[in-house]
């Protein structure tokens, strides 16, 4: 009776705890799905540590201003003064013109009757140059009204070369992209495109001075306008005022498919046609050969980019427009693209038509959201233009740009009180000393969580951003509630902002795919996309069997080995290997007669080749420490004793030569170059009162600042594990007149007085000013933890690209150095390269040279530089070692300057039988002074003797003493 009694008490004790865990699983497990009670009847437009240069705050600054009342042209050739302009006469069918160049600037005066809000009008002709975006800065009355006018960007206009050709294997290859350069109209506006109307500007009542300063490229304007900001029409209202006795359709059924991949014009050169066999429905389908069957996809993503097709109609008529697109980028999110018919955007719902993400093929035709649109067309040629926009979302990451900056400053101010890493054990009472932080935070929640319903309503699903936006809101709050958490949990919050600015690159992204574009009748059925279950298991199937016999290493036209073959192999990615072997078919063979194989290989399957006698004729991209360690094995070919050797080099710098050069002779080229800058925030330096440093005792003096609120700066270190770097002791080795290695490479000179000096000297900025040794060069620059920081040159397109919160803050500017006895500063620092190289055992050497000549020249390298950018987008652009192709790539004016100059400063690092051990035991050396603290000189000196030891080893093998 009694055990009775117990289990059933068991039973309900289990019953019980059943019960309470299902419903704990259950309340955690529900998502909230409104956060409206979180921020409802709160002022959420200010935030005090916000910017106030901003578009948004100039906007609220002049609320109650009213629209201008009428148009005002400005007689482009009535300036008041002007630097680099010029008269153009009969230019492009216009009677006259104003040529800008990219140094310039024209200024005007403006009478205004009634002070008011103007957008901005303008008509340009892209003029020849680097092909990158013109820009030009804007300003009104002295001075740059906000942030955004000082970079207003207007597109170039690009199209195919030619036809597309089909190489020899059956593969549709793609025509180059060039300029198709022609008169444009654009309104000023937001360049990111999170303000998705133009530009209203304020110009007071009286004279105002308007001035156009140019920033990059050149270009022709006929047109300068101020214009009263318009409301753009309804649907509705738009067809109720078309004549429609004029556009009355006489064919029945009429249907018109225009091929995506037939596209005229675009914006970019990266928005070419593209293969996609991911899908049995796009047309044309094919899984054994390359078809180029659509265009978009991942390189359509920024706002303002377009792509334009052309197209026939029979006649005068109304038309129905429908759109096969795709949008499988982005769960969550979407694409939208505004419609522009003959260059006219006719209504409103045209502005931002969208595209939701779906794993298929849609057909999206126009609508009102009443019924379909039908569009007056005129008889003949009828132009449609797509271009990405952000629509709804613009306005969301406008918010969340300004939110990541008010972040990182509410992050840097609590850096300033903790450090970096906060001792855990300590109350740093952050509510008390810094009220206004929580304050800040207790606001900047509320914004978040509001941006969280917005998100999920507008793309029906709450996305991995809305989710990370989420959680950095709840942490906010917790904050709020227990501000004691906020030094224990400092490394988490830093890291949840940087999620958010990736959230805000990623929400930005608006991708995109097209297949085909029907322009048809109203009564005309249009054919449904094939896309089910059979014809995707038809499709997977033959695209399995397919892969047995498709050689996919082989690029382009591929031939046997008689006659003028040579073989080239690209350590690169499939990216370059296409590029190149396209410009080889059309430029080198046709010119040369020599034909030309490309392979793309992985670097460790070159030694085992060449070992066996199986390798190529020639090796491109090999890392630079590879060349002499194949010539001292006589593996590779001298360069330098082929003829015209002195004409090729003569567009490199001497510093990139210095790699491949030993025993009397050269024994590879390059194909680029990299070097380091000085990175530095603005912003930081400006609210810290700091000049930039230009030698090292400047960059010395102003470290106390730097380091005084918690910040540091970034040193790339010996003694990073994962990714060593050598670049800023042998900065301040060279700058010092020293050298790595004695004239034959038989000895390290790591034991001169001038070594020591520069290795004292690099050491101390770990022991004695703390310089982190390891750190994310990116995401601390981007929260401004690092304010300073010595880094690649390549570096400046992933920040321009990733860090769109930060556009403006920030720049990069020559290295420090030492001063001269002339008064003189010397910046030099060190460089390194890839390299090309002719394999020892090729049967022709001549035809090998022929083309590595040719590869390394200006034209193939500007031409291969342009082509990679165009693809693989802004953050790939190619760092060419050719300084006639680097000046003419699409760096600005700005940074080309400094570029320019620091080039200058560049010294190669000889390469030497057993120089490894070199690398190897500095690496070694630094760690024991930061680890162990032990003496800098004794501690080289002993490193130099087993270094010296190692090179005279190595010189002995290979008979070289």
């Amino acid at each position: 009776m009694i055990s009775d009694f117990f289990n059933f008490k068991k039973i309900i004790v289990f019953v019980v705890i059943v019960v309470v865990l299902s419903l704990f699983f259950l309340v955690a497990g529900r998502q909230e799905s409104d956060f409206s009670f979180k921020y409802a009847g709160f002022d959420l437009s200010g935030a005090s540590t916000g910017r106030s240069n901003i578009y948004s705050r100039y906007m609220e600054r002049y609320a109650n201003i009213p629209a201008g009342r009428q148009d005002i042209p400005i007689d482009i050739f009535a300036w008041t003064s002007a630097e680099g302009v010029s008269t153009l006469e009969n230019f492009q069918n216009t009677e006259r013109a104003l040529r800008t160049e990219e140094a310039s600037y024209v200024e005007y005066r403006v009478n205004i009757e009634n002070a008011g809000l103007y957008n901005i009008y303008l008509e340009y002709f892209p003029l020849p140059s680097r092909g990158i975006a013109v820009e030009r800065t804007l300003y009104i009355n002295g001075e740059i009204p906000f942030l955004g006018a000082d970079r207003l960007q207007f597109q170039r206009v690009w199209g195919d070369g030619g036809n597309n050709r089909f190489d020899n294997q059956g593969n549709e290859i793609r025509a180059a992209q060039v300029e198709l350069p022609r008169w444009e109209s654009a309104w000023f506006k937001d360049s990111l495109g999170y303000i998705t109307d133009p530009y209203a500007f304020y110009l007071k009542q009286g004279e105002n001075v308007i001035m156009l300063v140019g920033v990059n490229e050149p270009m022709a304007i006929r047109a300068l306008s101020l214009k009263t900001p318009v409301h753009t029409k309804t649907y509705r209202d738009f067809i109720a005022g078309v004549d429609r006795g004029r556009y009355t359709n006489s064919r029945s059924n009429f249907l018109l498919k225009v091929q995506g991949e037939r596209a005229a014009r675009r914006s970019d050169p990266s928005l070419y046609p593209v293969y996609d066999r991911s899908s049995g429905a796009t047309e044309p389908a094919s899984v054994a050969r390359i078809r180029l069957n659509m265009i978009g996809g991942e390189r359509w993503s920024v706002a303002g980019q377009w792509i334009e097709w052309e197209f026939d109609v029979p006649e005068n008529g109304m038309y129905r427009i429908t759109i096969k697109g795709r949008q499988n980028y982005n769960r969550g999110y979407v694409s939208n693209r505004t419609v522009y018919v003959n260059g006219e955007l006719f209504c409103k719902e045209l502005s931002a038509v969208p595209f939701p993400y779906t794993n298929k093929w849609k057909h999206v035709t126009l609508d009102d959201g009443r019924g379909d649109m039908i569009l007056p067309l005129e008889r003949g040629t009828n132009t449609i233009r797509l271009q990405a926009t952000l629509g709804g979302m613009g306005e969301m990451l406008n918010v969340m740009e300004e939110s990541v900056f008010r972040l990182n400053a509410i992050y840097r101010k609590i850096l300033v009180l903790t450090g970096p890493e906060p001792d855990v054990y300590r109350d740093y009472r952050v509510d008390v000393v810094y009220p206004e932080i929580i304050e800040a935070m207790e606001l900047e929640s509320k914004i978040l969580y509001k941006l969280v319903d917005d998100l999920t309503r507008y793309s029906g699903e709450r996305s991995a951003q809305a989710a990370a936006t989420l959680t950095l809101a709840r942490q906010l709050e917790l904050f709020i509630r227990r501000p004691d958490k906020i030094p224990r949990t400092l490394v988490n919050f830093k890291g949840n902002i940087s999620s958010l600015g990736d959230s805000l690159k990623a929400l930005s992204s608006s991708q995109l795919d097209i297949d085909y574009i029907y322009i048809s009748s109203e009564d005309a059925q249009l054919p449904p996309i094939k896309e089910n279950f059979f014809v995707a298991a038809s499709h997977e199937i033959r695209s399995f069997f397919t892969s047995f016999f498709v050689d996919y290493n082989n690029i382009g036209d591929a031939y046997g080995k008689d006659g003028d073959v040579i073989e080239i192999w690209m350590l690169a990615g499939r990216d370059q290997s296409t590029i190149l072997k396209a410009m080889i078919d059309d430029t080198f063979t046709p010119f040369s007669g020599i034909r030309v194989n490309v392979k793309l290989v992985g670097a460790d399957a070159v030694l085992p080749a060449v070992v066996a006698g199986t390798g190529p004729d020639v090796v491109l991209t090999a890392p630079q420490g590879d060349v002499i360690n194949y010539a001292i094995r006589r593996a590779v070919v001298d360069v330098s004793k082929f003829p015209g050797y002195e004409d090729v080099i003569k567009e490199l710098n001497p510093s990139v030569i210095t790699p491949f050069t030993y025993g009397g002779g050269v024994w590879g080229l390059p194909e680029t170059q990299y070097y380091h800058v000085m990175y530095y925030r603005k912003d930081i330096f400006e609210e810290l009162g700091l000049e930039l440093p230009d030698t090292w005792d400047d960059f010395i003096n102003i470290l106390p600042v730097i380091q005084k609120n918690n910040m540091n700066v970034g040193i790339p270190s010996v003694a990073n594990a994962a990714a060593p770097d050598f670049s800023n002791f042998l900065a301040h080795l060279f700058q010092r007149g020293g050298r790595l290695y004695n004239e034959e490479g038989s000895r390290t000179l790591l034991d001169t007085e001038i070594a020591i000096e520069a290795f004292d000297v690099y050491t101390k900025f770990y022991t004695h000013y703390k310089a982190p040794v390891v750190y994310d060069f990116v995401n601390r620059f981007r929260t401004g933890e690092i304010p300073l920081a010595f880094a690649d040159y390549t570096w400046f397109n992933t920040l321009e690209v990733f860090a769109p919160e930060i556009r403006g803050l920030w720049g990069f500017a020559r290295m420090p150095g030492l001063p001269k006895s002339d008064g003189t500063v010397d910046r030099s620092v060190s460089t390194g390269t890839l390299a090309s190289m002719i394999i020892s055992s090729t049967k022709r050497p001549e035809l090998a040279w022929e083309f590595v000549k040719w590869w390394i020249s200006s034209g193939t390298q500007l031409r291969f530089g342009r082509e990679l950018e165009s693809i693989m987008g802004a953050a790939a652009r190619y760092p060419t070692a050719n300084y006639e192709a680097f000046k003419q790539l699409a760096w600005g004016s700005e940074q080309m300057a400094v570029l320019d100059e620091q080039r200058s400063w560049t010294v190669g690092t000889p390469e030497v039988p057993g120089g490894y051990f070199v690398s190897r035991h500095i690496t070694n050396a630094v760690r024991r002074i930061l680890n162990e603290g032990q003496d800098t000189r004794e501690t080289l000196l002993d490193y130099t003797i087993t270094i010296n030891d190692e090179l005279t080893k190595k010189r002995k093998e290979f008979g070289l003493e």
